[in-house]
């Protein structure tokens, strides 16, 4: 399971023991470019490695950070007060980051960070229930709010869940591990994170040494719980919205899933409207609103892996906004990027 931070030792570049360090964090920097005086937000605040970061690399800058987590919010007070006034929290949901910089009236921002998945302190956390590693409630739940994972995984339906697993987990045998705690749960519900990983180790076959045989369903399940890729959607189409001309879009992602739909929106709004001829005449395309700063991912660098292997999975993808006015949203980003909707089966 992939988180988006980890604690690093100090050394050249990195801070001091026991703060929490964002993975492509110096990327990140590239990437952004903040400039003294500028306007950021950071969607994603979790430790607070990106916020300090760029608000220690940009004089007189300031930064509004969202997080859904309250205790990430709250875990943040000793840093707000560092920064005297540089630096405001909300707890909000990434895909509200629009509204939100109006409300604290950072709109128009020079740039938009996003870092996306679970952070190592909710994985470290046995009581939230991300993790396999540590017995807890099966919970999952990003704010603590909602339906939680083990509300999901003992009322949903055994085709719904079958393709949950399948499509946001990638788990190939989706369809036995659904069928499975079908009929596990007829005789107790299953509410803890070690009843559910023992349930699949029991259907999956793990290759030894590699991801735990959970792995896959863990991840599903925190994706349809937090609702993780519409909440995506939403970001990358508020950012568009709410960018200044020459403002920066940096997003770093930890599976296919995210990087698809990352990649699948800055490409098109960062192509060419087609030449017109005589035999073909100028169509009617909207105007591209980002530039790529990079063509491809950015990936972590041999020695960050060696250091975090949690960075071996991340990829980095940047845009910079123009004066085009920015698009209405597409109806489903997420299909257009290729990942269907989990819906029941139909009954024959």
């Amino acid at each position: 399971m992939t988180s988006r931070d980890d604690t690093a030792a100090a050394g050249p570049g990195h801070p001091a023991p026991g703060l929490h360090v964002p993975v492509l964090l110096a990327e990140v920097l590239t990437a952004l470019a903040p400039k003294a005086g500028g306007r950021y937000l950071d969607g994603t605040f979790g430790a607070g490695g990106y916020a300090r970061a760029i608000l220690e690399a940009a004089p007189d800058a300031t930064l509004l950070a969202l997080d859904r987590d309250p205790t990430a919010i709250a875990g943040g007070a000793d840093l707000v007060a560092a920064m005297a006034g540089r630096l405001t929290l909300s707890q909000a949901r990434f895909g509200k980051l629009a509204e939100e910089a109006e409300r604290f009236g950072m709109a128009p921002l020079d740039g938009v960070v996003l870092d996306i998945g679970v952070s190592s302190m909710q994985i470290d956390q046995a009581e939230r229930g991300f993790s396999f590693r540590f017995d807890g409630p099966l919970d999952m739940r990003m704010s603590g709010a909602g339906q939680s994972a083990a509300d999901l995984i003992n009322e949903a339906e055994e085709g719904l869940l079958a393709n949950i697993f399948y499509h946001y987990g990638e788990e190939r045998r989706s369809r036995a591990v659904a069928r499975a705690v079908v009929e596990a749960r007829r005789k107790a519900p299953l509410t803890t994170t070690k009843q559910l990983a023992d349930l699949v180790a029991s259907i999956v076959w793990a290759e030894p040494g590699g991801p735990h045989a959970a792995t896959r369903v863990f991840q599903a399940l925190r994706i349809a719980v937090n609702d993780e890729l519409g909440e995506l959607v939403s970001a990358l189409h508020a950012a568009e919205a709410v960018l200044a001309p020459g403002g920066r879009l940096v997003v770093v992602t930890f599976h296919s899933l995210e990087d698809r739909i990352v990649k699948q929106f800055l490409t098109e709004r960062s192509g060419r409207a087609p030449a017109g001829s005589r035999h073909a005449p100028v169509v009617d395309v909207a105007r591209p609103t980002f530039s790529l700063v990079s063509r491809g991912p950015v990936a972590a660098s041999e020695a960050e892996m060696r250091i975090n292997s949690r960075s071996r999975s991340a990829k980095l993808r940047a845009a910079e906004r123009n004066a085009a006015p920015a698009r209405e949203p597409e109806p489903d980003l997420v299909a257009l990027a290729g990942i269907p909707a989990p819906q029941p089966r139909r009954r024959a």
